[in-house]
């Protein structure tokens, strides 16, 4: 792939060499040149000094000829504008944007661009993994609005319907493995201990399936 990467700060500079060790041709731009010293001295992609902003600084990083381009600054005005340039001017195909702080997110989501947010997927990452349960999570969908969590039953609900452990409301369950056999399970299947269940929650249905779990009152 021909990648730009707008932007070589700590993410910029990451991303860049990642995408260059596995083969693809990349092009990274920043209006500070003391910038490019992020990447590491192995690094054998383009470097453009400029504006990031001035078309002729990304026809000058190959952006006509690009297979995507990363927006990766620390400011989301300027992320969301080379985005939509991106986009709509050159016709780029793969286009993602580092939302830097989280109330911007409405922006970017208001332009339908692909949106990294590093603040809020680490803060709801964090408040997972301060909860004591035996409740993991597996994949993560967009910024963690929706995730995919494995948890091993309980021996306390044996014999008990998959229903009356999964909330009705943002949660879903997905599939059920009993001894190394996965089944796609319904509202009436019976669970054994030691089956694993995954589900697929919001962050508020991972919290109501915890309680029903540890046996709480919903609130």
């Amino acid at each position: 792939m021909n990648v730009i990467v707008v932007g070589c700060g700590r993410v910029g500079a990451e991303l860049a060499y990642r995408l260059y060790k596995k083969g693809n041709q990349v092009t990274v731009i920043d209006q500070v040149e003391a910038a490019f010293g992020n990447l590491p001295p192995d690094f054998r992609g383009r470097t453009v000094e400029g504006q990031v902003l001035n078309q002729d600084v990304l026809r000058r990083a190959g952006i006509a000829k690009a297979d995507g381009l990363a927006a990766v600054t620390n400011l989301d005005s300027t992320n969301a504008v080379v985005a939509h340039i991106a986009h709509t001017v050159y016709h780029v195909p793969s286009i993602v944007v580092r939302n830097y702080d989280p109330h911007w997110r409405p922006l970017h989501e208001a332009f339908g661009q692909q949106v990294v947010s590093s603040a809020s997927w680490g803060a709801q990452r964090t408040e997972e993994m301060l909860y004591h349960e035996k409740v993991y999570t597996v994949f993560s969908a967009g910024n963690g609005e929706v995730e995919i969590y494995e948890f091993a039953i309980p021996e306390a609900w044996h014999g008990r319907r998959v229903g009356e452990l999964v909330p009705e409301s943002q949660c879903v369950a997905v599939a059920l493995t009993r001894a190394g056999q996965a089944m796609l399970p319904n509202a009436d299947s019976r669970l054994e201990a030691c089956d694993l269940l995954h589900v697929s929650a919001t962050m508020e249905g991972s919290v109501a399936l915890r309680k029903r779990l540890a046996g709480e009152k919903e609130g």
